[in-house]
């Protein structure tokens, strides 16, 4: 492998860059605006900008570049054709890696963002150690990477590990944003906690110390439960049943080594993970019982360093 690689990661508002030594140093990142406008007419041009300049900063060729590689926020062909993302304002729809490529002058390889950071997470965070790894990000929404045998799992579409839309719930009559009902989106994401919680807030006349907040977040509704507020437990038990379940689902199929939960909501701590690895026992096959439930290590740098595997291995 040549001495340097990027990492690029995608997101609605920043494009996060990482710049690497071959051995996974993470020598500098930085972040650049995701300008979305016209569909995203400028990204490419934009990213290849960034990497460049970086390079004359530093002094180093192109030539000891292994490459770069990126995540982006949708699904993605083994060929580096990526289609439309919505939160991207429709960009894509066409060979990414191809032109990226032909900007900078070095190889790309371009992975669903969810993906890269399952991969971050596989061999620098949470999963070190393991090469059956399922991750999952809980965000705005509900995102996923599942790896099997040190490698990604990505399906005929691109669309594998995309958990936050399996059905975990009948009876819902609100509709996700993929245009079905009952996804694990709804109730584990960010977004479905805070609406849930509301609902339940304007149906019931149970008294609640997040009546008080003007605008209530998720952040809101784990601290006033790790305070016994008896709604704010409620929902987040709720939420926490319905991903032990999901998990418990995935387990059939991919039997991992260990699950390893990341995103924004991650943040409120063991209070998920306890919670989960109950309902996950209380649903899971006995043969597959013995999996580690573990919290995501990196943070937000996590796209980054799977970015940089995605090149380097």
């Amino acid at each position: 492998m040549k001495p340097y690689a990027f990492g690029v990661d995608m997101g609605g508002t920043t494009i996060k860059l990482g710049f690497f030594r071959k051995d996974g140093a993470l020598i500098e990142k930085w972040e650049i605006p995701t300008r979305t406008e016209n569909h995203g007419a400028n990204l490419l041009t934009d990213i290849a900008l960034a990497v460049l300049s970086k390079l004359a900063e530093k002094g180093i060729k192109t030539s000891d570049v292994e490459g770069i590689g990126m995540g982006v926020p949708g699904a993605v062909y083994n060929d580096g054709f990526v289609k439309p993302c919505a939160n991207l304002n429709q960009w894509g729809g066409f060979d990414v890696a191809t032109e990226l490529s032909t900007l900078c002058k070095m190889p790309v390889k371009v992975v669903n963002d969810a993906d890269a950071a399952a991969l971050g997470e596989m061999k620098f965070g949470g999963g070190r150690g393991h090469k059956n790894v399922v991750f999952v990000t809980l965000g705005t929404g509900v995102g996923g990477g599942i790896i099997v045998d040190g490698k990604l799992v990505t399906g005929v579409h691109g669309a594998g590990g995309e958990i936050g839309h399996m059905k975990v719930k009948s009876g819902e009559v609100s509709m996700c944003g993929c245009g079905k009902k009952g996804c694990l989106e709804q109730y584990a994401s960010a977004t479905g906690i805070v609406r849930n919680t509301k609902l339940y807030l304007e149906q019931s006349g149970i008294e609640s110390t997040l009546r008080q907040f003007d605008t209530l977040t998720c952040k809101n509704i784990f601290d006033c439960a790790k305070e016994g507020d008896i709604v704010a437990v409620n929902q987040v038990d709720e939420m926490t049943h319905m991903l032990g379940k999901a998990l418990s689902n995935i387990s059939c199929v991919v039997d991992p080594e260990v699950f390893v939960i990341g995103g924004g909501v991650s943040r409120a701590g063991d209070i998920i993970i306890e919670n989960v690895k109950k309902y996950f026992l209380l649903y899971a096959f006995p043969a597959t019982e013995d999996v580690d439930i573990t919290l995501a290590k990196l943070g937000n740098d996590a796209g980054i360093y799977g970015c940089f595997t995605v090149v380097s291995d």
